[in-house]
């Protein structure tokens, strides 16, 4: 899909005009194969299957404030972690401030559901599904991990995600988050409810979580620094186990832009943590108190 067929968006900042015009031309002729998982245009997605796939699937959600952004941005993805054998599948969601919390989280929801049906027909494994996001899409893809509900309301396995791997995630809004202006995405209902509820780091359930492969640039916003700690030392004191990445000098962009490197870099780096993951088994409820 074009991006002038979709419904308008808000206007993105100067850097973030800049960001969109260098991932898409990074992602120039990367296709995939195409589906949608509701009636909404933004609830679409796109599968690209490696010549030899391993197994692993990442469903990654793009960023953009939770206003702004489509799944062709992370096309330019597709060609490093094809090449690791893994089936990536990027995935929209509907945007504020039309739509607000929980309709993107529950997107996602429906995002991975899809996936889990019909990813092994693209060369994927249903027991090998991960779920990542860069900024605004790390937040939904953390809270898609460390939260069980949304996968019983969909008759999904409860270790239906394996792995999150968000890249310069939001973990936390409120008091606290560093954040100077709440997102409108957050809607204007009880916010201090609405905060804890967007919130992984308020969300936590221990049993639900899968390991965490938290990643963020050294000279990414430095809220989202100290989130990214605050989340590591979350997960760490639930017994869930979790590795962090610095990319040295990339900033809250560059870090997304590093998600593509071809040959190595982050995706070699997140294809062989995700075979690791898939081959560990789950820690039981019991092992993790």
């Amino acid at each position: 899909m074009k991006l002038d067929h979709y419904p308008p968006q808000e206007p993105l900042s100067p850097l973030g005009v800049a960001y969109q015009e260098r991932i898409l031309a990074l992602g120039e002729g990367v296709a995939g194969q195409e589906a949608a998982y509701g009636d909404d245009p933004y609830q679409t997605l796109a599968v690209f299957r490696p010549p030899q796939p391993s197994g692993e699937v990442l469903v990654f959600f793009h960023g953009g404030g939770w206003t702004s952004g489509y799944r062709e941005w992370m096309y330019f993805m597709a060609p490093a972690l094809m090449a690791q054998g893994v089936v990536l599948v990027s995935a929209g969601y509907r945007l504020a401030p039309r739509h607000v919390f929980p309709a993107g989280l529950d997107d996602a929801a429906d995002a991975v559901a899809w996936t889990w049906r019909h990813v092994g027909s693209h060369g994927g494994d249903p027991r090998r599904i991960f779920v990542g996001g860069h900024s605004a899409g790390g937040h939904y893809a953390a809270l898609l991990a460390v939260t069980a509900a949304w996968r019983a309301a969909r008759a999904l396995p409860a270790d239906v995600v394996r792995g999150c791997l968000p890249v310069s995630g939001v973990y936390r809004f409120g008091p606290g988050s560093g954040l100077s202006v709440r997102p409108r995405f957050l809607g204007s209902g009880d916010g201090a409810r609405v905060d804890a509820d967007a919130s992984p780091l308020h969300r936590l359930e221990a049993a639900a979580c899968p390991p965490f492969l938290i990643t963020h640039g050294s000279r990414d916003f430095p809220h989202l620094v100290t989130q990214a700690q605050q989340m590591e030392a979350a997960l760490r004191a639930a017994g869930v186990p979790v590795q962090v990445q610095i990319l040295e000098g990339a900033d809250h962009f560059e870090a997304s832009v590093a998600c593509g490197e071809h040959p190595s870099g982050w995706p070699a780096l997140a294809a062989a943590w995700m075979r690791q993951a898939a081959a560990s088994p789950i820690p039981s409820t019991g092992e993790r108190q």
